[in-house]
Formats: structure tokens, C-alpha cells, sequence
């Protein structure tokens, strides 16, 4: 048995590993260019090193550490982890501390995204869990002379016939360096005491009571404050500044420039915000290009230059159309939406004795710490970078942004800690948004009513600029820096683009042709990334073509299918609402979709009907089925959470902007559901312990969207195609 006594924690660092086992998100490597391999192989991230004590460490009480390179984001991955490593080492979760990405101190798991947490941190945290328990087992039996079936295992102990002794004490103040391997048994699947079970997050008290928890909520001794001085549109480049009256304006410390980057530090944040409104009025750029301006979203898109390809091609389309009974079409848009955090990005960072110090609320630590370490020529090595809760995103937010931008003025003005936090318009107007798409259906049925054959064309710009390669011309601020990163153009990772475009339903005649632009606005990742637009394409049109087969929409998906776990879910959802009787200017609708077609299943029904003259929500009811369920009430929240935020979506929320910039730029101008405009939720789980657990954060998005257009269509008789449905 190997074993190390070092001080510290990180005496192995260098060689962090995860024991992660996933599934392509990307299918096969061969098809992409090499821009999309990269990204690809960060979103697929499998460290190398497979040592339990990567994972976990036992302290001096007997107690557990776990370490995640996962971070929290509001979608309780926290407790989840807990909950997978107290079952496995029969331990209360209340005696599992965890500690969240950290460079140089947790592994590298890339980026928190893609729903893939459970999937691959937690699943690697319970087998090294596993692993550690039958480790301790054998030691304690060789110590104590005992078989390990006289053991018992229990709150952080191991009790023999007159022995009992802690974690810490049996392996003597060590760790477990040994690899992970398969464990006998994982207690997670065989006893499930606590896995599956609500419970609840430690967490939530902190934030309720308003403790130090948010990144936004932390100080340090004689920190500083900045703001960055914005350009007036997209690539604008500063000209000249009039700054010979800073030095006389209160609490002014340092004027940081290089290029068109424009940043203010002073001793307080009011006056950091002063002087940044009054810093702009002296300032003078040349503006480069203007935003478009177009009466039809529909027509600008396909007048855009776009790079095609068939991405799926099954059967024989032309002649099923040929020989078809029935053919119908549909065209279907979405709008540019944004995440809108309802805390502005912030971040705190230090350079201090030739290292920087950086704490944000990204979503991937490492890869930000190689981005900036390339926009900014220093080592990756002087960079520590330490992950702090933030408003929820769900998406590639201006997180890593701020994160680039404290960095830079930190190198300019060092040994003191530097706090930069976005204002409300900032955040509005200069996040990366999720992108614009259109959606383009044909499909024809048989006299039975079977589709015999679909056509679908997608039109979107590139769903990820994420820092995830290292290029700094994924941070905001590495544009307008005198170095020149030129801000990438659309079309670039398809992975995104085409993510649910495939339809779950069992079709014989079935083509994809996805169109790739480069649209006006800052775009990125959101929630679901393609798949919602896609699926709420899909299921529109899959409920425009039951009407056409003159079926029931319920029967007509479940003919359509041959996976029983879809059909189940559809069931229970039929179940759900079978006494639901809409009333005179109400309509009832579902949607269906398997988030990715290979992660959870999820199947929404909304009852619409109409307020102060605006479609309003009465009611949605939700099955989730992802697999085996680690946290009932997580797993419920999760999708409460997508029901509610897809209904705002789909209702209400579009990015506007002139000729200038964006001019949505607070929550009049961008509006989303409000607290009392929220509708009673039903979310019904069904738990699958004999099936690995599957990501479940970004799969209600579509279906809800598909669930809420189609009730509106039965209680209007109108369909509208172009979403926002309220604009």
C-alpha cells in the first residue's frame, strides 16, 4: 500500500487525474476541423492521473474532503457530489466538506458544462469513494486481525470487536495515492440510503441569509476598485482620452490602457463608477461598422453568407416525397436571448511577488487560466485561479471576461487586491448572447399517417466562443488590447449548431443541412446551446403534422417511437394530465425531446390562456428521467428551473439593437417573467437506479418552449412561428 505523509494538500498536483468515463458529445473526432477537435477534446476533458486522493482526502477527524474541478453554478452539483461519496463511505453528508475548482489544487476537468457534471465528476468522485472504502477496509482488518466481513463501516469509523478507529487514524495521517480501480460493489447502486433521497444543500442557508458566499460578497484588506470604460459598439477603437483632470478627482488611483482597452482604478466603488461615466463622456472613438438593421429576421438570416453542409442523410428523400399523401411545411425562428444573470459578472484579482491571483465565477478555471496566461505572455504557472460561486448562468456569461479584465489591471497596479464588478447595462449589452437561429421543415405522411420522410434546414451562428482553447480573442477585453486579438467569427464549432437537430423519431427518409453564418452580435454558449431552438422546431412541427394526420399529439409521438424509456416518459405525462379540460380561450400542448438523444428524457405540457391580452401560463407539469437520480429535490429544481426560464424565453425575451449597439439594456427593455407570473409547476422523476445517471440541466428548455407555442396554437387557432410569441 502506497501511501504519502507530505504537509499540505497538493504534493501531487502536477499529475491531477480523473477515473471520468463519458460519451462523445461530438460523435466522431474525424469530422471536424481542427478548431472544433480542440474544443471538443475541453469539453470531453479526461484528466490524466486516476489517484483516489485526487478526489478525496481524509482529515484529521476522521472527516472527508471531496475536490471537484466542477463548479457550482447554482444547479446544486455540490451536494450531489456529497451525497455519491457519503454513500459510498457510509458517512453523514454532514461530515463532507467539498472544495470547488481551484487551480493547482482540484483536477482539471475542463468546463462545467454540457449537463455532463454528474455524469463524469460525481461519478468519478464515487468510485474513488468506493475505492477508498474497501481500501480502509483491508487496512483496518490487517490491523485490527480481523476478516473485513467483522468490519463495520460507520460515520467516518471502522469498528472491529474491540477496536474502533477513524479514517485518519488507520491510514496513520496519510492519503490514499493508490489508482482508482472498478470497486466491488458501488453501495450507491446496492443500498441507496442516501443517494436519491432530497437532500438538502448546505448552501441555501448561507444565501439566505445573506452570509459571504458570492463572489460579489467577498473582501479583502485595502482592496481596490475598477470599472473598464466601454466603446460605444463592437470594435470601435479608441482614439484619444482627456485624463489631465484625473489626478484631481477623489479616490483616483491609476488609468490602465493599452489600445482601445480602458480601465479605472480608485479606492472606492463609487467613485470607480463616477469617474467611469465621466470617463466615457471624454473619450473619442472611431467607430469601424455599424449593426445591421433589417425589417424581417427570416430573410436578413438567409441573406447572410453561411458555410453548408449535410451533417445526416438517411434513406431515400426524394422518392418518399414523390410517392407522399400528404406534405407540409414550416418555418420557425428564434431571436437573439441572453442570459441575463441577475448578478453582474464580477471578479477580484492580485499580482503580487510575480504571481497573479485571480478569484471569479467561471465555469472552467484551468482553460481560463490558459487563455489569460496567452493574452497576457506570462507563464501558466504564475497564475492561481480559484473558483467562487456567482449568479446562476447556465451558459457562457461575461464571467470569464471580468475575470480578464481584473487581471490586466491588477498587473498594472500591484500588491493590492483589485475588484471589478460589471454594472447592469454592461451586462445587458456586452455579454455573448445565444445566437439566432431558423429552423426549416418539410416533411410528408402516408394515408395512415406515418411520416415517411423529413427534411430539416437550420440556419445558426456558432454556439460556443467560450476561452476553451486558449485563443484570448474569446475574452472581451483581448480585442481592444494594442495586441490585437481579432474577435473570432461565426460558424466555427457545429457540434452546438446541430445539437438535438436530429429528430428522437424513428424516420426511414431523413436529411439535416445545417447552415453556419457569422451573424452582427457577440454570441456564445446558453443553456441547451442548438437544441433548443431545435427541438422547439421539432415538436411544433411534430404536433402541425398529428393535426395533419388528424391523431392525438400524445399518440402520435408514441407511434412514432421505438425507445421504451421515451414512451414511458410520454405516458407518465399523459398520466398527469388526463383530467386537464381547458376552458374557453385556453389551449393545452406537450413537447417532447431526449436532451442530446443520448442523455435524460423529458416531457412537458403546458395549459396557456391569455392576461391583460398577452398570453399567459396557467399551468406546466414535466416527467424527468435521467437514469438514476442522485437528488430528487436537485433534479426537480433543475427542472422547474428550465421549465421556468424556457417559458421566459419563449414568451418574451429578445435582444434588441440599433445601428449603434444594444438597447436592451435593463429589465423594462429586456423583460422575463416575473415572480407572479410564474405557473404552478408538476414535475414528476422517475428514478432509474439500475441505469448510470445522465446530465438533466438543459433538457426541459426545448420541450417546455414546443409545450407552450403548441397551447397557444389550440387556444388562438393562430400558430406563430417566430418566437418571441408575446412581441
Amino acid at each position: 500500500m502506497k501511501y504519502s505523509n507530505k504537509p499540505g494538500r497538493r504534493n501531487f498536483m502536477k499529475q491531477l487525474g480523473s477515473v471520468s468515463i463519458g460519451f462523445s458529445l461530438f460523435g466522431s473526432l474525424s469530422c471536424l476541423t481542427e478548431n472544433e477537435k480542440e474544443l471538443a477534446m475541453v469539453f470531453e476533458h479526461t484528466p490524466k492521473n486516476e489517484r483516489i486522493d485526487s478526489w478525496l482526502q481524509v482529515l484529521e477527524d476522521g472527516s472527508i474532503e471531496i475536490y471537484t474541478g466542477k463548479m457550482e453554478l447554482g444547479q446544486g452539483i455540490s451536494i450531489a457530489i456529497m451525497q455519491v461519496a457519503a454513500e459510498e463511505l457510509n458517512i453523514p453528508v454532514s461530515r463532507i466538506a467539498i472544495h470547488l475548482a481551484e487551480t493547482g489544487i482540484t483536477p482539471d476537468e475542463g468546463i462545467t458544462a454540457g449537463s455532463r457534471s454528474i455524469e463524469t465528476s460525481a461519478m468519478s468522485v464515487r468510485q474513488a469513494a468506493a475505492c477508498a472504502r474497501e481500501i480502509l477496509m483491508e487496512i483496518a482488518g490487517t490491523s485490527m486481525k480481523l476478516p473485513v466481513n467483522e468490519l463495520v463501516l460507520e460515520d467516518g469509523q471502522i469498528r472491529g470487536r474491540e477496536e474502533v478507529k477513524n479514517f485518519h487514524e488507520l491510514l496513520q495521517g496519510n492519503q490514499i495515492e493508490r489508482a482508482a480501480y472498478e470497486p466491488k460493489e458501488y453501495y450507491g447502486k446496492t443500498q441507496r440510503n442516501i443517494v436519491g433521497k432530497p437532500v438538502k444543500r448546505p448552501d441555501l442557508e448561507k444565501m439566505v441569509r445573506g452570509e459571504t458566499f458570492y463572489i460579489h460578497d467577498m473582501r479583502f484588506p485595502e482592496m481596490v476598485h475598477a470599472r473598464v470604460v466601454r466603446p460605444p459598439v463592437y470594435g470601435a477603437v479608441l482614439q484619444s482620452i482627456r485624463q489631465e483632470e484625473l489626478d484631481l478627482e477623489p479616490g483616483f488611483l491609476k488609468l490602465v490602457r493599452s489600445g482601445s482597452f480602458l480601465g479605472i482604478i480608485t479606492e472606492g466603488e463609487y467613485q470607480a463608477v463616477q469617474l467611469q461615466q465621466k470617463m466615457t463622456d471624454r473619450c473619442k472613438w472611431y467607430v469601424t461598422k455599424e449593426l445591421p438593421q433589417y425589417e424581417n429576421l427570416t430573410n436578413y438570416i438567409k441573406s447572410l453568407p453561411a458555410d453548408t453542409q449535410t451533417d445526416v442523410e438517411n434513406g431515400n428523400l426524394a422518392e418518399a416525397q414523390q410517392n407522399a399523401q400528404i406534405t407540409h411545411k414550416a418555418v420557425y425562428s428564434k431571436p437573439w436571448i441572453m442570459h441575463g444573470s441577475n448578478g453582474p459578472s464580477c471578479a477580484i484579482a492580485l499580482f503580487d511577488k510575480e504571481k497573479l491571483h485571480i478569484w471569479c465565477h467561471s465555469q472552467g478555471v484551468y482553460p481560463l487560466r490558459e487563455t489569460i496566461a496567452k493574452m497576457l505572455n506570462i507563464p501558466v504557472t504564475d497564475i492561481h485561479i480559484k473558483g467562487v460561486p456567482g449568479s446562476g448562468c447556465y451558459g457562457h456569461n461575461p464571467a470569464d471576461d471580468v475575470a480578464a479584465e481584473a487581471a490586466i489591471m491588477a498587473m498594472e497596479f500591484p500588491g493590492r487586491h483589485i475588484r471589478l464588478q460589471w454594472m447592469r447595462q454592461e451586462e445587458h449589452a456586452w455579454e455573448p448572447y445565444g445566437t439566432a437561429m431558423l429552423m426549416e421543415h418539410k416533411a410528408t405522411l402516408d394515408s395512415t399517417g406515418k411520416i415517411t420522410s423529413w427534411n430539416y434546414e437550420l440556419w445558426s451562428d456558432t454556439h460556443s466562443t467560450r476561452p476553451a482553447n486558449g485563443d484570448p480573442a474569446n475574452l472581451l477585453p483581448g480585442r481592444y488590447l494594442d495586441k490585437g486579438f481579432e474577435a473570432p467569427q461565426g460558424g466555427g464549432w457545429r457540434g452546438g449548431t446541430i445539437r438535438n437537430a436530429e429528430p428522437l423519431y424513428s424516420l426511414d427518409n431523413f436529411k439535416l443541412t445545417s447552415h453556419s453564418f457569422s451573424g452582427p452580435l457577440r454570441v456564445s454558449a446558453l443553456r441547451s446551446l442548438g437544441a433548443y431552438a431545435n427541438i422547439y422546431g421539432i415538436e411544433c412541427f411534430m404536433n402541425e403534422l398529428a393535426a395533419k394526420a388528424k391523431a392525438d399529439p400524445f399518440e402520435f409521438r408514441i407511434r412514432h417511437l421505438n425507445d421504451e424509456r421515451a414512451i414511458n416518459c410520454l405516458k407518465e405525462l399523459q398520466r398527469m394530465t388526463t383530467a386537464v379540460n381547458p376552458e374557453s380561450g385556453e389551449g393545452f400542448g406537450i413537447g417532447f425531446a431526449r436532451y442530446k438523444n443520448s442523455a435524460s428524457y423529458c416531457a412537458v405540457a403546458a395549459l396557456v390562456g391569455f392576461s391583460e391580452n398577452k398570453p399567459a401560463i396557467k399551468h406546466m407539469w414535466g416527467v424527468i428521467e435521467a437514469g438514476e437520480c442522485i437528488n430528487s429535490d436537485g433534479l426537480k429544481n433543475q427542472t422547474e428551473g428550465g421549465m421556468i426560464q424556457s417559458a421566459s424565453w419563449t414568451l418574451m425575451e429578445q435582444v434588441t439593437f440599433d445601428r449603434e449597439h444594444i438597447t436592451s439594456t435593463d429589465w423594462y427593455s429586456y423583460p422575463m417573467l416575473r415572480y407572479p407570473e410564474i405557473p404552478k409547476i408538476e414535475v414528476t422523476v422517475i428514478d432509474r437506479p439500475d441505469l448510470p445517471p445522465s446530465g438533466a440541466g438543459e433538457s426541459a428548455q426545448g420541450p417546455t418552449a414546443a409545450a407552450v407555442t403548441n397551447a397557444l396554437f389550440k387556444a388562438t387557432g393562430s400558430r406563430i412561428r417566430d418566437l418571441p410569441l408575446s412581441k
